[in-house]
């Protein structure tokens, strides 16, 4: 993230128009000025939690190092609010721990833990995908093509950021054919958990090549091919 925050420099909703002395009058030339967009506090901290997600990503929120609100919030162009707001849904998501006094550090996942994290993802996701392959119609697996090449124009791009997000959401919508919700919100929590530091172009590509293999032995109906695909895609041992 650049010092000038995510929006070019301008301040995040911040803006507040100007008090006017009781009983004063507005000029009479703002009547003809066009109503703007409202801009609400849920929409800044939903822009600033998106800012902090992709500086996880990318490796700009260093995990071990503290940040506090008020210092993000200058470089967001926003105040401290909106900032620990963000930080606070950060926390339960497991990305970052709450420093009393001194803001939030950044979660550190040893090896052990990414591993351990990503076991109960392949348990919670390969048999629900199992299942699934058997029940739901091959249109519908088709109809998530278009998400699959999505995470690979995202991996050739080089971009962790890009990339997790259209990794999460190709996931949450193979899920999502289940019906069940909580699952599904299980399964996205574990995602963003086993989240790992940002790769290299090349890894990210070989990521993101399993989404477009795994349709296809969906679609194919292979189950054996599902099960050692998905195993490998989310535990990392292809």
């Amino acid at each position: 993230m650049s010092g000038d925050g995510v929006s070019g420099g301008q301040p995040l909703g911040e803006q507040s128009a100007g008090e006017r002395p009781a009983g004063e009058r507005p000029a009479r030339e703002a009547s003809a000025v066009p109503p703007g967009p409202v801009v609400r506090r849920s929409s800044v901290r939903g822009q600033v939690l998106a800012a902090l997600r992709t500086a996880l990503a990318t490796g700009e929120l260093r995990p071990g190092e503290v940040y506090s609100g008020p210092v993000l919030g200058e470089r967001f162009g926003v105040s401290a609010t909106p900032v620990r707001e963000a930080m606070q849904q950060l926390a339960l998501e497991g990305a970052v721990e709450v420093v009393p006094n001194r803001g939030f550090r950044v979660v550190e996942r040893g090896a052990r833990e990414l591993a351990e994290l990503a076991e109960v993802r392949a348990l919670l996701e390969v048999p629900v995908l199992l299942r699934l392959a058997g029940t739901v119609p091959v249109e519908r697996w088709a109809a998530l093509r278009p998400l699959a090449e999505a995470t690979v124009r995202a991996a050739s791009s080089g971009c962790p950021a890009a990339y997790a997000e259209s990794d999460r959401a190709f996931h949450h919508a193979l899920l999502s054919l289940s019906g069940n919700e909580q699952l599904v919100r299980i399964a996205a929590d574990l995602h963003r958990r086993t989240q790992r530091p940002p790769a290299a172009a090349p890894a990210l590509l070989a990521d993101a090549t399993d989404h477009t293999a795994l349709l296809d032995a969906l679609i194919a109906r292979d189950l054996d091919t599902v099960r050692t695909l998905l195993h490998g895609h989310v535990t990392g041992s292809r």
